[in-house]
């Protein structure tokens, strides 16, 4: 007896891999040239600036000069390094680093499957289209244009949170120059920039899964809330793994742009808000200590390599099938 293969997410075969045609890799660019040609810029894009600057590693090891280059700069060994991890500020910046990574990406997580969930379920198509919009419109908004609109809403003098306190006969807070708030303040922002973008993800995934299971579980009697525990988050859970996993790969990569845009150099909230970026463009701008900015970001790259490497190794063991490689 035939059966017909399922089509819910996560459920297909993966396909077999195409081999090339008889004459190799040329004809194979000859007979799909359209497809190489839409592929080109992207590959040119990442060799220009992700694999040719992995030349100026070596800076890391080097006293570097602009006058002696990559290749005649004096060789320093280790040195850079242990300037990096004697200066005090090795834990703060790496421990702020995964701590915030961290919140971003269980929030960013959390909120985009619930964001997308809620969209699936919407009938009215205007209403969901407006929705999409909405959530996704703050993604298109710069870090720049944020911090300003924060800086007006948060500001001790004249800030809009402080003038609705003051009608109210409160005392003003001075959020610039009290750390805990950003515990709270950075996470929020993020999410809120990037759940838009999260959620299509998600919902894509949410579009791929058979109806048919829904409808069987319909007849069944199946509530609303029970679909989606019992068949829409464990469909998304492949989804949700792959994102986690690239999430990771982010892990040791502060946002550059919105710590700097929203924190500055605010030597009262650097004790929390200091992360391993900003520490490298100080150290670059305040001192051209090439050395020692690109001895922060090897370590960066190292502490990322081993992160990603555990992490599939534990959803290797977990389910072969999920893991990137």
């Amino acid at each position: 007896m035939k059966t017909r293969p399922q089509t819910g997410a996560g459920t297909l075969a993966a396909p077999k891999p195409a081999s090339l045609p008889k004459g190799g890799w040329f004809k194979d660019i000859r007979s799909h040239w359209v497809l190489y040609l839409m592929f080109a810029p992207i590959a040119v894009y990442f060799i220009i600036f992700a694999y040719i600057p992995m030349a100026g590693i070596v800076m890391a090891f080097q006293s570097y000069t602009v006058k002696g280059g990559i290749f005649g700069s004096p060789w320093v060994g280790l040195d850079n390094f242990s300037y990096f991890f004697q200066s005090g500020k090795a834990w703060l910046v790496t421990r702020n680093t995964i701590i915030y990574n961290l919140a971003f990406l269980t929030c960013y997580t959390f909120f985009s499957i619930l964001a997308a969930v809620v969209i699936s379920e919407i009938r009215l198509k205007w209403f969901k289209k407006l929705s999409q919009t909405f959530m996704f419109l703050p993604y298109f908004i710069s870090w720049v244009t944020v911090s300003a609109f924060v800086y007006n809403f948060l500001n001790y003098e004249y800030g809009i949170v402080n003038r609705i306190f003051a009608s109210f006969h409160l005392e003003a807070i001075d959020i610039y120059s009290t750390t805990w708030y950003w515990y709270l303040i950075l996470p929020f922002l993020y999410v809120w920039k990037w759940v838009g973008y999260g959620s299509v993800l998600y919902l894509a995934a949410i579009v791929g899964i058979d109806q048919e299971i829904y409808e069987a579980a319909t007849i069944d009697g199946a509530t609303k809330f029970q679909k989606i525990t019992r068949i829409t988050l464990p469909l998304l859970k492949p989804t949700m793994i792959i994102l986690l996993l690239l999430g990771l790969g982010r892990i040791m990569r502060g946002e550059f742009d919105m710590f700097y845009q929203l924190i500055g150099n605010n030597g009262l909230l650097m004790d929390a808000t200091d992360i391993i970026d900003t520490l490298a463009f100080r150290s670059l701008m305040g001192t051209a200590d090439f050395g020692m900015a690109s001895s922060v970001g090897f370590y960066q790259s190292v502490l990322t390599l081993i992160i990603i490497l555990g992490a599939n190794w534990m959803v290797r063991r977990y389910d072969k099938d999920q893991a990137l490689f």
